[in-house]
């Protein structure tokens, strides 16, 4: 590890700590030459598994930039793409694999994608899936609007409500 202050290659670990839920490792280390402390953070290597048996880092913008191309035209903001490109990451580093098949990378988009922007989302999930036909995007509308239906209770729709366990009454 090089000093960020000198360039020197002799530091030391001073402490070390789990951060980020355990995905990621910060450490406090000090310069033998300068004796200036900086602090490093080490973060799991996610990779993807593509289709041919190549693997490549998983990048954000990769994932990003597809539905980008999805959202053009649309009312979605640099912010909310960024935010979707977080919460698909976070979603894919939570299975705990260090490499992911290219497929679940699409998997992830399309949840938050959903819910950002339908027409996007159909967008995506029209070439993601490989739709062939005029079917394809009536069945995936029809399921579109039969989860708008699902009832909501105290902002919680019903599906949520019977998968959330609820917590035992004492009395």
């Amino acid at each position: 590890m090089h000093c960020p202050y000198c360039r020197h290659t002799d530091t030391r670990v001073l402490d070390s700590r789990v951060a980020d839920d355990g995905g990621q490792i910060r450490r406090r280390r000090t310069c033998s030459a300068c004796a200036k402390r900086f602090t490093t953070v080490e973060q799991m290597q996610l990779t993807v598994l593509k289709r041919s048996g190549a693997t490549e880092p998983f990048t954000r913008e990769k994932a990003v930039a597809g539905v980008r191309k999805a959202c053009k035209g649309r009312p979605v903001s640099e912010d909310d793409l960024a935010c979707l490109g977080q919460a698909v990451e976070d979603a894919l580093r939570s299975e705990g694999f260090a490499e992911v098949p290219a497929n679940e990378v699409g998997l992830a988009i399309l949840g938050p994608l959903r819910v950002l922007d339908e027409v996007a989302y159909l967008r995506f999930a029209s070439v993601y899936r490989a739709f062939e036909s005029a079917d394809d995007f009536e069945d995936e509308i029809a399921m579109l609007r039969a989860e708008r239906e699902v009832p909501v209770v105290d902002g919680a729709s019903l599906v949520e409500l019977v998968e959330t366990p609820q917590p035992a009454r004492s009395g």
